[in-house]
């Protein structure tokens, strides 16, 4: 995930030129249906993720490090776009559609999903060949078990997003 500061700097940002988003002008619900079409599709960079962390595992003994972090790379691209989608859309939220509380919405949403890639990254990195037989498996369980919730409360505002978007239009 990208911050806000690092969206004001990517394209779009003030002073550069803004992307022609496909949603611009669409009513409140399509943008609604937008953020969970790039919710999707962090889901699915997160199972990519996942896949190329397993594989590096089972890659051993002689590790195909460059292949994983290849992998990471393209996954982390995914996750800056669609960060700076979901920001551009709260920022149309917030401002031109005077929705302040679908924004705020969608920004929970966007520090949720920070915290949950920054919670699997820490896993994966605990998780490494290299750092076999130094586990926490106390420190583990505690970073799945956040992971989990992280996962229920992206869903609660997810539904919480959806329900409030009903009643604006």
């Amino acid at each position: 995930m990208i911050t806000a500061e690092e969206a004001a700097s990517a394209p779009g940002a003030p002073g550069r030129a803004e992307p022609a988003w496909p949603w611009k002008g669409a009513p409140v619900h399509a943008l609604v249906q937008r953020i969970h079409q790039l919710q999707a599709e962090r889901a699915q960079a997160f199972r990519r993720l996942e896949e190329a962390h397993r594989q590096y595992v089972r890659s051993g003994p002689h590790y195909d490090f460059p292949r994983y972090r290849g992998s990471v790379h393209k996954v982390t691209q995914a996750f800056a776009a669609a960060s700076r989608e979901v920001l551009a859309l709260e920022a149309e939220l917030a401002g031109p559609r005077a929705q302040p509380l679908l924004a705020g919405h969608v920004r929970a949403l966007q520090q949720l999903e920070q915290t949950r890639l920054a919670t699997v990254a820490l896993l994966q990195l605990m998780g490494a060949p290299e750092l076999r037989g130094q586990e926490d498996a106390s420190q583990m369980h505690q970073l799945k078990t956040k992971v989990i919730k992280t996962m229920e409360a992206i869903s609660e505002v997810l539904q919480d997003l959806r329900f409030d978007a009903e009643s604006v239009e």
